[in-house]
C-alpha cells in the first residue's frame, strides 16, 4: 500500500511537470499565432486573450493524454535506468505489478479527459467559433489595431490610428485614404472619437484636421481644413460559416448520426479510451538497458504515440468518408493498440523469468 502511494506520487509529480511544459509550449505557440494576427489586423488586439484561453480549453484533453503517457514512461524508464527494477524481478515481483498503480493514477485522469473531450472541449471550441465571428462582424474602424495600416473590407478606405485609448474614447493621430468613382480622398486628422447618436447611428468623429480630395495624376485638388469632421461607421454582418464537427456538442452529434458527426464522436470517445491504452503500454515500453542508455525505448514510444494517433485520425477521416462502418472505426484501431499491449507484456515477462530460470 505504501508502495503504490510512493508510486502514485511520484506519477503526479512528473505529470505535474510534463503538463506544465507542453501548455506553456502550446499557449506560447498560440500566443504568437495569434499577436501575429493581431498585428496584421485579421483579429482585434483586445480579442487575443479570449481566443488563447479557448484555444488552451480545446486542447487539454490531448495534452492530458500525452502527460499521462509521458509521465508513467518516465517513471518506469527511470527505475530501469536506476537498476531498481533488478531489484525488483530479484525479489520475485512481477512487471504487472506495475499496473495496478498505474491504474490507480491513469483513471482519474482518464475521467477527466472524458469530461473534456466530450463536454468541455466542444464547447470551448463553439465559443472561439462564435466570438471570432463576432470579432470579424466589427467595423473597420474597431478592428484597426493601433499603429498598423487597414484595409477596409470593401477595399476601398485604408485607416490608421496611432493610438487608441478605449477608456477615453480617444483616438490619435488618424489617417483615413478612400478611392471612389476614380477619385481618391485623404482624411488627416490628430484628434478623434466614436460617438453613437440617439437614433443608434455610430460616427466616427475627427477634429482639427485636413481633407485632400482629386483625381490621381491631376493637379486639382481640394484641400478642406476642418475643426469637426464625421465619418458614418457602417455595421458589418459577418459572413455565417457551417459550423465544424469539433465544435458541435455531443448531444447534437448523437441527434445528428450523420457520417461527419459519428467521425467526431468517434475521435472524442477514443481520446480517453487511447489514453487508458497507452498509460498501460508504457509500462513494457519502459524497459531500458542501464549500460545501453535511454534513447532507444523513448525512440520507439514515441514512434507508438505517434502511429496510434495517426490511426485513429485516419479512422476519424474513413468514418467521414463512409470508407468504414463507425463501429469498426472505433473499435477497430483500440483493438489492435491491446493485441500490441498484451504482445509486449508477453515479451517483458519472459525476460525476467529467463533470467531466474538461467541463475
Amino acid at each position: 500500500m505504501i508502495f503504490r502511494r510512493a508510486l502514485v506520487r511520484e506519477f503526479g509529480a512528473l505529470a505535474l511537470a510534463v503538463f506544465s511544459v507542453l501548455f506553456a509550449i502550446t499557449l506560447t505557440t498560440q500566443l504568437i499565432r495569434y499577436l501575429g494576427q493581431a498585428a496584421g489586423g485579421v483579429i482585434a488586439s483586445d480579442g487575443v486573450l479570449a481566443l488563447l484561453v479557448f484555444t488552451a480549453i480545446g486542447a487539454l484533453p490531448v495534452l492530458l493524454s500525452l502527460t499521462l503517457f509521458i509521465s508513467v514512461l518516465m517513471t518506469i524508464t527511470r527505475s530501469y535506468a536506476d537498476s531498481e527494477m533488478v531489484v525488483w524481478f530479484s525479489s520475485g515481483m512481477s512487471l504487472l505489478a506495475w499496473i495496478r498503480p498505474v491504474l490507480l493514477f491513469a483513471l482519474p485522469l482518464v475521467f477527466t479527459i472524458a469530461l473534456l473531450s466530450l463536454l468541455l472541449a466542444p464547447w470551448a471550441l463553439d465559443k472561439r467559433a462564435a466570438f471570432r465571428q463576432q470579432l470579424e462582424s466589427r467595423d473597420d474602424v474597431s478592428a484597426v489595431a493601433p499603429g498598423v495600416f487597414k484595409e477596409s473590407r470593401h477595399s476601398d478606405r485604408v485607416f490608421f490610428i496611432e493610438r487608441f485609448d478605449s477608456v477615453e474614447n480617444r483616438l490619435e493621430n488618424i489617417f483615413i485614404h478612400s478611392m471612389r468613382k476614380g477619385e481618391t480622398a485623404t482624411t488627416a486628422a490628430a484628434q478623434g472619437f466614436q460617438e453613437t447618436q440617439a437614433n443608434g447611428d455610430r460616427y466616427l468623429v475627427l477634429l482639427n484636421g485636413r481633407h485632400y480630395e482629386g483625381a490621381p495624376g491631376s493637379r486639382e485638388y481640394k484641400i478642406t481644413n476642418f475643426e469637426r469632421y464625421e465619418i458614418r461607421i457602417e455595421d458589418i454582418e459577418a459572413a455565417r460559416e457551417m459550423p465544424s464537427t469539433k465544435s458541435v456538442s455531443t448531444a447534437e452529434l448523437l441527434r445528428a448520426q450523420s457520417p461527419r458527426a459519428l467521425a467526431e464522436l468517434s475521435w472524442r470517445v477514443g481520446l480517453p479510451i487511447s489514453a487508458l491504452i497507452l498509460a498501460l503500454l508504457a509500462i513494457p515500453l519502459s524497459f531500458v538497458n542501464p549500460r545501453a542508455g535511454r534513447s532507444l525505448n523513448l525512440i520507439l514510444a514515441l514512434l507508438v504515440f505517434m502511429t496510434y494517433s495517426n490511426f485513429l485520425s485516419v479512422a476519424q477521416a474513413w468514418i467521414a468518408q463512409q470508407k468504414i462502418s463507425p463501429w469498426t472505426g472505433l473499435w477497430g484501431v483500440h483493438t489492435a493498440m491491446v493485441a500490441l499491449l498484451l504482445l509486449m507484456f508477453y515479451r517483458r515477462l519472459s525476460i525476467p523469468s529467463l533470467f531466474r530460470r538461467h541463475r
